[in-house]
């Protein structure tokens, strides 16, 4: 137990704040929903009720959604675009070539990952695969977002006496693309600004800053 704890400590730790601040949502969104339906004067949800309804999920596929986004193409666009100084990026002025399968000795062969011993189209898509997990779980949660949406539109406008609205047309609607701009547009600032502020800033220890003592232009 306690090498599994220091050998992944940083991603239990952070899946627990996830959990804890994912049970706060429920909570507070639940009163807050409430407090809305007592105004309308329609009977409270129950927990349950909120966590299978419409406003939950589409509030979590919302926000979900952005942070994948951000993920993928920080991924994707540090792959070739550079910020000299930063640890988030590779140097400009030595880009680093990886060594290609055919090139690997015997000894790191055996060590590599089954995709990399296999080669081809498999190594191909393996050499990838950081970012397209990213993107498929930013696929999944724009689906939810857009689904739960429509549904959370569409009780808000049964209970005014209008018509139900489709995931289509919710997704056509100027509320669905404002939830996620909203969200979207803070997500790419944020990591601009790790980018940047990494190079003349530190974190003693931590492997997203450089050495106390690095020159602002130099990498890791």
């Amino acid at each position: 137990m306690r090498k599994c704890w220091r050998n992944n400590g940083l991603t239990l730790t952070l899946l627990l704040m996830f959990a804890i601040c994912w049970s706060a949502q429920v909570v507070a969104g639940r009163l807050k929903l409430n407090d809305e339906r007592r105004i309308n004067h329609q009977a409270p949800l129950t927990l349950t009720e909120y966590v299978a309804s419409g406003e939950f999920w589409s509030a979590t596929g919302e926000n979900w959604e952005s942070e994948f986004l951000q993920m993928f193409f920080f991924i994707w666009l540090s792959a070739f675009l550079y910020q000299k100084g930063s640890p988030e990026s590779n140097d400009p002025d030595h880009p680093e070539q990886e060594r290609i399968e055919s090139a690997l000795s015997a000894a790191q062969r055996r060590r590599a990952p089954w995709p990399v011993r296999r080669g081809g189209w498999v190594c191909r898509v393996y050499a990838h695969s950081l970012s397209l997990a990213f993107l498929a779980l930013f696929i999944i949660s724009f689906a939810v977002h857009v689904v739960h949406g429509a549904r959370n539109m569409t009780d808000e406008r049964i209970a005014r006496g209008d018509a139900p609205v489709t995931a289509l047309e919710y997704l056509a609607t100027s509320r669905m693309w404002f939830e996620s701009m909203q969200n979207w547009q803070s997500e790419f600032l944020s990591v601009a600004a790790m980018v940047y502020f990494a190079v003349y800033l530190r974190e003693k220890g931590s492997p997203e800053s450089k050495r106390v003592a690095s020159a602002h232009d130099e990498h890791h």
